[in-house]
């Protein structure tokens, strides 16, 4: 059965299920591509806008990643990595390092949240592989990405894995149009 449309388990199950689909055949053609009107382009963003939709879950426009951290900031909803305490459904915006994009890059919906300091994240247009490119990819992956430190030990910028922070989407019922109530007829006394 289903998880309820608009709760963080719909968007869950809904990103889960879109593991192992690949681009193609075109370098950055996909569904998702498509949906939000940016096909052929990275499509990490876009992943996410799919996702949210099929699940009826409302979040900012984030085909442009920076724009949706913005958007998440300005709601007040957004958490630094460094003091988050993410929660499933959370939107998780990346900056790897020593990749040659000195911003907010990459970005996914967090699955499941470990007590380690890491989280499992469902990406789109990553890679599978370590060794491969981590934000244009070309697959839907499950990552496990680390957020904090590990006990307090201080890692270089360079091995940080990149989650700048956290965007929350307002769960909750989806929007349902309300059906119009029945017209009375009016009804005419004659005297």
């Amino acid at each position: 059965m289903a998880a309820e449309q608009g709760t963080a388990a719909r968007l869950v199950e809904v990103a889960l299920a879109e593991v192992g689909t690949i681009e193609g055949p075109k370098e950055n053609e996909t569904k998702y591509g498509k949906f939000t009107k940016s096909n052929f382009q990275p499509w990490c963003g876009s992943f996410c806008m799919w996702v949210a939709d099929q699940a009826g879950v409302k979040i900012p426009n984030t085909v442009y990643t920076p724009a949706g951290a913005q958007a998440f900031i300005k709601a007040g909803t957004w958490q630094m990595a460094e003091v988050a305490t993410p929660e499933v459904g959370d939107i998780a915006y990346f900056d790897f390092p020593s990749d040659g994009v000195d911003r907010i890059s990459h970005v996914g919906i967090v699955v499941a949240v470990n007590t380690d300091g890491t989280v499992d994240v469902v990406e789109g247009n990553t890679s599978s592989d370590k060794k491969g490119d981590q934000r244009n990819g070309g697959e839907c992956c499950l990552k496990n990405r680390a957020y904090k430190k590990k006990n307090g030990s201080k890692l270089r910028r360079s091995q940080i894995v990149g989650i700048v922070g956290f965007g929350r989407p307002k769960f909750g019922k989806p929007v349902v149009k309300k059906a119009a109530a029945p017209v009375k007829k009016a009804v005419v006394k004659k005297k």
